[in-house]
């Protein structure tokens, strides 16, 4: 009865690690399932991502609150394709009135290069969590993401401006991939092998029953019988020291018809507690948690690559903005000058009709009139691929039935100082290398590389390992009937009734504990390696990895000085350009006006007030141009210092939840004069 009791036991204890296992099975599959096929996009998702960046992907699930906790899958919002409710505000009469500072906060809630670089931030997290598991690092992808088009200056539509990089990403220093420009180089993070600080609890358990026929005269039977039951455990978890610990307990229980076998059923119960701690190779608490360290400084390279991001971003809408005024003017422009031809031509077809003109001049006022209309179609299409860009850099879904169709109308134009601002080169060369996001990364990736270089130089060393153990076994359980002495044994193997005391499997437990069968013992384990040229190797190139990152760091620092200066002469030289194009435009106007004059006067020829309408339309482009380049310069140069944020008041945690609670100000513009002055193209859907 007490042998059935223990199967049932030990029955029940196997059918319950069985259910546990099946329904983590069944969990797996549906979380499989429910991942192989993609929820299609929907459009009345989370106005930000906000509910993303909430979440803390550092930090485990814990068994405190939920024993099955840290085995279910963790929540992760669906990605967001809607556009944010900002956008409803600038819509006004079926038109977009868009400022400089509402481009830059659509941007920044809804521009999809930011959507896009904000998940690196989480996924940097990821490697948080990894670390304190003591596992290896993934990397993260810190490059500048630019798969937005146009902010390039190109207004033209046979040129296409599109991202740069496969993917739309380009790298930078902390980057990802191997080598300088990534945050996993071939030797970061190596060293000698971390612990496993997540402790492991395996077991098995096992019932047999077997039948062996038998041919020895000392099997004591013709058929042996034997029924087993197996249950072994073991606890394995490293710390942070190099120390290791592993307990492995063991259980068996055996019934058999043997008449060897002096106990049936036979309990035997072990166990044996090993701690081992290396005392050359991998000892250390700093060596063991490099890679905390180092997931800790990948999320700061993580912080400043975003901080990168959201710069070029909102860069790039000022270029776009200022690449629509620009269209948007020069449309204006073309459309004064079809009106200017067009009134010559009438005024030549009436001095025809009269007889003081030859009709030869009809005939050249309307190819100026052709001429005229083709560069204000041109510039039309133009405004409207503007158009078309600006709404897709700040918007999510261009299929919004809101923003699909409406026009742009830009309401800020540049303030253009009567005097530039003197500022030392020195001065902006020394912002810059305080403020831009690619030094700080570079900083921080050989911060990376000295701790792998400690760990690295660490590993050169013999592996000396030193351990202890401490164990015991017991046997229990009732004496054999067949093997006992008596009518149905009589040989010389039997044993005399009384000679096992029976013990239940408490009672074996309890003698592991008493001392009676100890195993315990201490000892060394030496690992040295003869030549070791893997580990000099590694080493090496560590350190040589470590230099070549330095010189990048110089080269780096060179190329920004050169950057500052060079956008502060394009600064200038783009000042002068407005300067002389402003001077063209007011020469261009006299002379039209004076050729006008003399025309009535008949002093003058049709030819050369046509030349003269020609050359006031092309001053006046050239100005639209010139006033767009300089705003672009101004842009540039903030760029060039790093500064481009701290002079907009643009928070990054805003640009990170993408719900901007501050608005930017973006300096040097104001409100235009004829905000309602709208192109007659503009009036026309873009095309898509």
């Amino acid at each position: 009865m007490r042998s059935l009791c223990r199967f049932v036991c030990i029955r029940k204890v196997m059918m319950f690690f069985g259910t546990i296992l099946a329904l983590g099975t069944i969990g797996a599959a549906q979380t499989n399932n429910s991942s192989s096929v993609p929820d299609a996009p929907k459009a009345n998702v989370a106005k930000s991502d906000s509910a993303l960046m909430r979440e803390n992907y550092s930090a485990p699930k814990s068994h405190l609150f939920s024993v099955i906790g840290p085995y279910t899958s963790r929540y992760v919002p669906q990605p967001n394709f809607a556009n944010s409710g900002r956008t409803d505000s600038v819509i006004r009469d079926g038109k977009m009135y868009l400022s400089l500072n509402d481009a830059i906060a659509l941007a920044l809630e809804n521009n999809l290069d930011l959507a896009i670089a904000r998940y690196n931030l989480s996924i940097a997290d990821t490697d948080i969590l990894r670390s304190k598991a003591g596992s290896a690092l993934r990397g993260v992808n810190t490059g500048i993401v630019s798969g937005t088009p146009g902010g390039t200056g190109t207004t033209n539509l046979s040129t296409s401006a599109s991202g740069g990089g496969t993917g739309g990403t380009t790298t930078a220093a902390g980057g990802a991939g191997t080598g300088s420009a990534g945050l996993v180089t071939s030797t970061l993070g190596g060293g000698p092998a971390i612990p496993s600080f997540d402790p492991f609890l395996s077991g098995t358990l096992d019932i047999e029953q077997a039948t062996q026929p038998q041919t020895s005269p000392f099997a004591g039977v013709a058929k042996l019988n034997t029924h087993t039951g197996v249950g072994n455990f073991t606890y394995n978890q490293g710390f942070a020291t190099g120390t290791s610990l592993s307990v492995g307990y063991n259980n068996n229980r055996q019934t058999t018809n043997s008449t060897f076998s002096a106990l049936s059923p036979q309990l035997s119960s072990n166990f044996r507690a090993t701690v081992s701690q290396p005392l050359l190779q991998g000892f250390g608490w700093n060596l063991n948690t490099r890679q905390m360290r180092i997931a800790k400084n990948n999320r700061e390279i993580t912080d400043v690559a975003f901080r990168a991001q959201v710069i070029s971003t909102v860069v790039q809408i000022q270029n776009i903005y200022w690449d629509l005024v620009n269209a948007y003017e020069t449309v204006k422009v073309n459309q004064e000058s079809v009106a200017l031809a067009e009134k010559t031509l009438s005024d030549n077809k009436k001095q025809v009709e009269i007889g003081t003109l030859a009709p030869i001049e009809v005939v050249r006022a309307q190819s100026q009139v052709a001429a005229s209309n083709q560069q204000l179609i041109v510039a039309q299409t133009n405004l409207q691929y503007q158009q078309l860009l600006m709404k897709n850099a700040i918007s999510r879904n261009l299929v919004d039935p809101t923003l699909a169709s409406v026009p742009v109308i830009p309401t800020d134009t540049m303030i253009i100082p009567q005097v530039e601002p003197a500022v030392p080169v020195e001065d902006l060369v020394n912002d810059a290398l305080s403020h831009r996001p690619e030094l700080a990364q570079s900083r921080i990736n050989l911060t990376n590389q000295e701790i792998t270089n400690k760990a690295l130089k660490n590993s050169l060393l013999p592996a000396v390992n030193l351990f202890a153990f401490y164990g015991a076994s017991a046997v229990g359980g009732d004496q054999n009937p067949g093997a006992t002495c008596g009518v149905t044994n009589n040989s010389s193997f039997c044993t005399p009734p009384g000679s096992f005391p029976s013990r239940s499997f408490g009672g074996t437990f309890a003698n592991l504990f008493d001392s009676s069968a100890p195993d315990k013992g201490i000892g060394v384990n030496i690992q040295i390696p003869i030549r070791n040229r893997t580990a000099q190797a590694d080493q090496i190139r560590g350190q040589l990895e470590y230099q070549q990152n330095q010189m990048l760091l110089q080269q780096q620092q060179n190329q920004i000085r050169i950057d500052v200066r060079n956008a502060q002469y394009t600064s200038q030289q783009a000042r002068a350009q407005v300067d002389a194009a402003t001077s063209a435009v007011a020469l261009a106007r006299e002379s039209l006006d004076a050729e006008q004059k003399k025309y009535a006067l008949g002093a003058s020829t049709n030819t050369l007030v046509l030349s003269a309408e020609r050359d006031l339309t092309q001053a006046e482009s050239n100005l639209v141009a010139a006033k767009a380049n300089y705003e672009k310069a101004r842009v540039g140069l903030d760029r060039a210092t790093g500064s481009t944020l701290a002079n907009m008041g643009i928070d990054i945690a805003d640009a990170q939840s993408g719900v901007v609670n501050k608005m930017p100000n973006v300096p040097g513009v104001g409100p235009a004069a004829q905000v309602n002055a709208q192109p007659a193209a503009t009036t026309s859907t873009p095309q898509q």
